[in-house]
């Protein structure tokens, strides 16, 4: 027995040593060697100024970064890398961040080139970058290796994570240029530390090791692959250290809310399709609404309407202003304060989603309270109920009595008396979408989730497909925001009353974060009702999508009428 523990150990180590003899030593550029070019490094970074030796190139602005060409020493080095890299298993990584392939996680792989890089960024590199920094810098490894190709890409984010103190990418791509895509994208800030615009594009080259410090202003993504035939692939992590100071994060203040404009049913009456105006066929749209919380109803307007203002949004002279900032947002909306700069049949529509009488349709529709004739239902009674019974069972047991000068009524009593007393209000805007749209999730609409109602009506969509981007997603409210997409599962339910469909579609994914996804659809009402718990997303529109006319490099638009309805 002993002896075959024995031998069992010596087969171990036999097998540690034949490990060790496998890995290949990565030989660093000249310059990482040099100790006055260090000196010379570390002076300029402490200083915030350019620096600029052989293949090594430090820039503060908009951010410190550094670039060193020919990183490894040796081109068969990084030749054998990039085969061992392209030998691994990846995996397509996709949510409201990102859409490119990622390789599994790389600290333990035996592989000897990926090894001896390993081994050498973290060893005496992580060594030279502490000095060059003046600080101590973690033994943490964190490092993955991406693939990019056409369409992926990665939007606007800080990349700032407790621990990160620097980030870097190793490049290994064939011959690329700025018209490929892929750029490292450096973006300026503003006074509250939020990005603005592109100030510097890195383009991608063979054997390149970029890196720069994680802070508050360290915004930058990888421009989408335009590309059909590279790959883009690269090496990337962090190194560890004691993070920077972080200030307060900006809050943007809220969306102005407002009550319904007082127009009556004419409205309906000439705008919209009239199966949907019918009281039987309001009160099956609700049945199939609570039982899902969401519903698309298909025809929505009257053609002759829909199709007036779909010719206005594409032909007319509207002015269009873009929204960000792009940690956030990136989508153009119409200024509707100038009614004069508008094509009168869109102002209607406008005004149609803003009026009294859709707001009561909507409840038909719902069930919800946006309309004080629609009637209370009898759960909310029964709530409302069983808190003041339990409000009165806590004042028993506790004996106390009212305060001097407070109020006499139990705060579920006044919590109900305002929501009686509330109006229902609704935010909207008016959106165009193109290539390079999309929106974020982000903590300040984490922080201000609430009970809502929300509602989106496009224009200029017919034969969108799914791969072009541009659809909402609607996702749990958790702290791992990263949702994978791997795989997705269509149900597809529909309701035949007449000659109108009600169509209501949902992609289930593996991923518990996924709820729901709703994609453009011409003419189409979409109508979603979320919790606190519920956050969205827009989805990247790619260069997939078609463009404006044959032969054009323009990606087509297409319009949204976008709704949010409070009770």
């Amino acid at each position: 027995m002993a002896s075959k523990r024995h031998q069992d150990e010596c087969g171990k180590r036999e097998k540690k040593k034949k490990q060790k003899r496998r890995e290949e030593t990565a030989e660093l550029s000249s310059v990482v060697e040099d100790e006055l070019a260090k000196s010379a490094v570390k002076e300029a970074w402490s200083r915030a100024s350019r620096c600029s030796l052989g293949d090594l190139e430090l820039d503060c602005h908009p951010f410190p970064h550094c670039v060193i060409k020919n990183f490894l020493g040796s081109d068969t080095f990084v030749e054998n890398l990039q085969r061992e890299l392209l030998g691994l298993n990846f995996h397509e990584k996709s949510n409201d961040l990102y859409k490119f392939k990622q390789s599994d996680d790389l600290r333990k792989r035996t592989e000897p080139h990926i090894a001896g890089l390993r081994a050498a960024l973290f060893g005496p590199f992580r060594s030279w970058l502490g000095d060059v920094l003046g600080v101590k810098l973690e033994p943490t490894v964190d490092i993955s290796c991406a693939k990019y190709e056409y369409t992926d890409v990665l939007l606007c984010h800080d990349d700032e994570l407790e621990g990160r103190r620097v980030a870097f990418i190793l490049y290994l791509v064939p011959p690329w240029q700025s018209s490929d895509g892929g750029t490292l994208d450096l973006y300026a800030t503003d006074g509250n530390f939020q990005p603005q615009s592109i100030s510097k594009s890195l383009v991608p080259s063979w054997n390149t090791l970029v890196l720069f410090e994680v802070s508050p202003v360290s915004f930058h993504q990888v421009s989408e692959v335009l590309s059909q035939d590279k790959c883009r692939l690269s090496l990337s992590g962090w190194f560890h250290g004691p993070s920077l100071e972080r200030p307060p994060r900006h809050v943007e203040p809220p969306v102005p809310r407002s009550p319904h404009l007082p127009r009556d049913e004419t409205l309906l009456l000439e705008w919209v399709n009239p199966i949907y105006l019918d009281i039987s066929y309001q009160e099956q749209i609700q049945e199939e609404f609570e039982d899902s919380s969401e519903i698309q109803l298909k025809d929505f307007l009257k053609e002759e309407k829909f199709r007036e203002v779909g010719e206005a949004l594409r032909l007319s002279q509207i002015q269009w202003t873009r929204r960000g900032p792009p940690n956030k947002r990136c989508y153009e909306v119409a200024s509707l304060d100038m009614p004069h700069d508008m094509p009168q049949c869109v102002s209607a529509c406008w005004e149609l989603l803003r009026s009294e009488s859709f707001f009561l349709l909507l409840s038909n529709f719902t069930g919800l309270r946006l309309h004080y004739l629609c009637p209370a239902d009898d759960d909310d009674d029964d709530d409302e109920n069983k808190n003041e019974e339990k409000e009165k069972e806590e004042q028993q047991n506790t004996g106390d009595e009212d305060a001097p000068g407070s109020s006499t009524e139990s705060p579920s009593a006044n919590a109900n008396r305002d929501k009686e007393l509330s109006t229902p209000v609704c935010c909207g805007e008016l959106r165009r979408w193109s290539h390079g749209g999309y929106t974020l999730l982000h903590d300040g609409e984490a922080a201000r989730a609430e009970y809502a109602l929300d509602l989106v009506l496009p224009f200029g969509c017919a034969d969108w497909q799914t791969e072009f981007g541009g659809f909402t997603s609607y996702v749990a409210n958790e702290e791992d925001e990263e949702v994978s997409a791997d795989h997705s599962i269509w149900s597809v339910c529909t309701c035949v009353c007449g000659t109108s469909v009600i169509i209501f579609i949902i992609a289930l994914f593996p991923s518990s974060s996924q709820l729901l996804t709703v994609y453009p659809e011409d003419n189409s009402l979409a109508l979603v009702y979320r919790d606190k718990e519920t956050l969205k997303f827009v989805k990247h529109v790619n260069h997939k999508s078609p463009s404006d006319s044959a032969g054009s490099s323009t990606c087509r638009a297409f319009y949204d009428f976008s709704f949010v309805y409070y009770e």
